[in-house]
């Protein structure tokens, strides 16, 4: 802890993105008490304040049926965590196992599960994420396997590599030695060694999700209205640009805070836990 608040403090970039995100993190658990209309997160209409420049009470101004967007986005940082932290959870287990397992045994087994990784990797992550969404209906769940199946071969990748380098260590061949199994050294042994890079890579992963998303949303692939969305807010304020300019400034300003806030976070945590790559 000491050593991690000692290089925080002597860099201020990593500072600054580890207060973005406890910021947006902070928003999107406690937005049901911190957003100022709370009910504009669904089907509400306002005519009577739509589309009004920010002012009070309507910090970011409100949208085309009078909902405030400063509470939307609150909201719809809660829908893009739940979908990176999600996405990530079924994507970092599946690929550091096949990264682990090809990188350790070799011969066919690695020839066979990396040449299907790199199948997928040879696909543009958004071009394969589109593909699905246009085969799936639009809603939440697709989107989380559609970016999914795109994520885990980069943790594959990473672990294969890693892998591949720690099992020429003294430790490893000590283990083979006195006999233990290939379970126990691949997951007691190697994987231990590989968590700092997939911590980090994880950390600015989050982010790169959340752009995805947004990005799939934008073309309205994902999460569909009433429920809010960075990206298809940017989508719905671009067709009334210049004049209303905060339907889209806003959204977009929120999609940046994220990715770069998660970015700095990621470059913090690899200076904290010592990973080169």
């Amino acid at each position: 802890m000491k050593r991690a608040a000692y290089i925080l403090v002597r860099n201020p970039l990593s500072l600054t993105g580890v207060i973005l995100i406890t910021l947006v993190v902070f928003g999107a658990l406690f937005a049901d008490f911190i957003a100022p209309f709370p009910e504009h997160r669904g089907a509400v209409v306002d005519f009577a304040n739509f589309n009004k420049p920010p002012e009070w009470p309507y910090l970011f101004g409100t949208d085309l049926v009078g909902r405030d967007l400063f509470s939307r986005i609150l909201y719809a940082y809660r829908i893009s965590l739940l979908l990176g932290a999600v996405v990530l959870a079924i994507a970092v287990p599946v690929g550091v196992t096949i990264g682990l397992v090809a990188g350790y045994i070799g011969g066919w087994t690695e020839y066979v599960l990396m040449r299907i990784t790199d199948v997928f990797l040879s696909i543009p992550p958004l071009v394969l994420a589109m593909s699905m969404m246009g085969l799936l209906e639009p809603t939440l769940t697709n989107g989380m396997l559609a970016v999914t199946a795109m994520w885990w071969p980069w943790y594959t990748r990473l672990v294969y590599n890693l892998t591949r380098s720690e099992k020429e260590e003294g430790y490893v061949l000590a283990a083979e030695v006195i006999g233990a199994s290939r379970t126990h050294i691949i997951f007691r042994e190697i994987l231990p060694n590989c968590v700092p890079s997939i911590v980090t890579k994880m950390t600015l992963d989050l982010g790169f999700v959340i752009l995805i998303a947004s990005s799939l949303s934008f073309l309205g692939l994902g999460v569909q209205p009433p429920t809010p969305d960075l990206g298809s807010m940017v989508a719905d304020g671009a067709k009334y640009l210049p004049d209303s300019w905060w339907l889209t400034v806003f959204p977009g300003l929120a999609i940046l805070v994220a990715v770069f806030g998660f970015n700095l976070l990621g470059d913090a945590l690899r200076d904290i836990l010592g990973v080169d790559q």
